[in-house]
């Protein structure tokens, strides 16, 4: 057995909550293959107290170029908003770096074209964090649905019902379209629907509605849309930061059983059900079970899938067409609810409006507009 590589040597960029409170822990599963050497913060104070909170000795920066100048970092973990992720990617790429930033990679198609020409340059990779897709249940899922394991997949169901009051949109860069790149379709559901496209495979057709119906935001504060995939299941897909009773929910029936996840913010395999038809035998529903081992959906299940594949000299997962495909999604989301129309798989390439915006410059959405 070839011996494991030495640690890689990680920095943060960004010290808020996000990376304080789910890419710490990450980092500190995995100490024995990664080790925080920097981080990254404007805030002087935040900083401070966010080395003081980290293992070892973590040095500061107040600008990206700096650290990855002094550092030169393995693998830079971003969680910076929105608006500066495809920068300090793009950055990190050309210093050789790999990097996992938080989702949204970045704001378009055309800053996405960007990152797949830094990764192209340098030899190195950027995934977005899109936690829900690891972990032992979404893995167990996938290969029953992929192996035909529950019968064809025919119809699905994709649920980010959330609540954010206006308190929340008073961050200055939230709900608006060239900082947060768009409102729960962008922040929130894509999540949900990432998973939806993991678990399915390459959508074909999507047709939407999206409104503001609350917040006086920029962006949507809710949308909906019909998708068809390339296998032919049809789904449709809820985005909303409206609704009391908050649920994050995943339902594929297929010819065979249904597989359901309901969940909030994170799955365990008990979040994972599997109701096989009536003419499914009792032994073959019983090997649907859920697999031995519990891997929580996490930025740790994610982190070590990343280092795994780096240690086998392997694009990570979450990175080029995976990624792009679940940006790609949401860009024809945007443009089928602001347009009217269907949107097929493919048609938004460079020229066309919705490729270097979200908001395509739909006049009742566009920076300023109103609908």
């Amino acid at each position: 057995m070839a011996p494991r590589p030495a640690r890689r040597r990680a920095a943060v960029v960004g010290t808020g909550a996000i990376v304080t409170g789910s890419h710490l822990s990450a980092l500190a599963a995995h100490a024995d293959r990664v080790e925080l050497v920097a981080a990254v913060d404007v805030d002087p104070a935040r900083l401070d107290a966010f080395r003081a909170q980290a293992p070892g000795d973590v040095a500061g920066y107040a600008s990206t170029d700096a650290m990855l100048d002094a550092v030169r970092p393995d693998l830079v973990l971003v969680g910076t908003p929105p608006s500066l992720h495809r920068e300090q990617a793009v950055a990190a790429l050309k210093a050789g770096a790999w990097v996992l930033c938080e989702k949204p990679l970045c704001l378009s198609l055309a800053e996405y074209d960007d990152i797949a020409a830094a990764e192209e340059a340098s030899g190195a990779y950027a995934s977005v964090i899109f936690q829900h897709r690891y972990g032992s249940g979404a893995a167990h899922a996938r290969a029953l649905i992929a192996s035909g394991d529950l019968g064809a997949p025919l119809v699905a169901h994709c649920q980010t019902t959330w609540h954010r009051d206006a308190a929340y949109y008073a961050v200055p860069w939230r709900g608006r379209w060239t900082t947060e790149g768009g409102g729960p379709t962008m922040g929130h559901g894509i999540h949900q629907y990432d998973l939806l496209l993991h678990l399915l495979g390459p959508w074909a057709e999507i047709r939407a509605m999206a409104s503001r119906l609350v917040h006086d935001t920029e962006s949507e504060d809710v949308s909906t849309a019909l998708v068809r995939f390339e296998n032919g299941a049809l789904a449709t897909v809820v985005n909303s930061v409206l609704s009391p009773d908050e649920m994050s929910r995943i339902r594929v029936d297929c010819a065979d059983a249904t597989a359901e996840l309901t969940h909030l913010y994170g799955h365990r395999n008990d979040d994972w059900t599997y109701t096989p038809a009536r003419h499914v035998a009792p032994e073959r529903a019983a090997a649907w079970g859920a697999p031995d081992a519990d891997v929580p959906s996490s930025h740790t299940a994610q982190l070590g899938a990343v280092l795994d594949a780096w240690d086998a000299g392997t694009r990570p997962p979450g990175s080029g067409q995976e990624a792009r495909a679940t940006l790609e999604f949401a860009a024809a989301l945007y443009k089928a609810a602001f347009t009217g129309r269907p949107v097929h798989a493919g048609e938004i390439t460079p020229g066309d409006p919705f490729h270097s915006a979200m908001h395509g410059d739909h006049p009742d959405w566009v920076p300023g507009g109103r609908a």
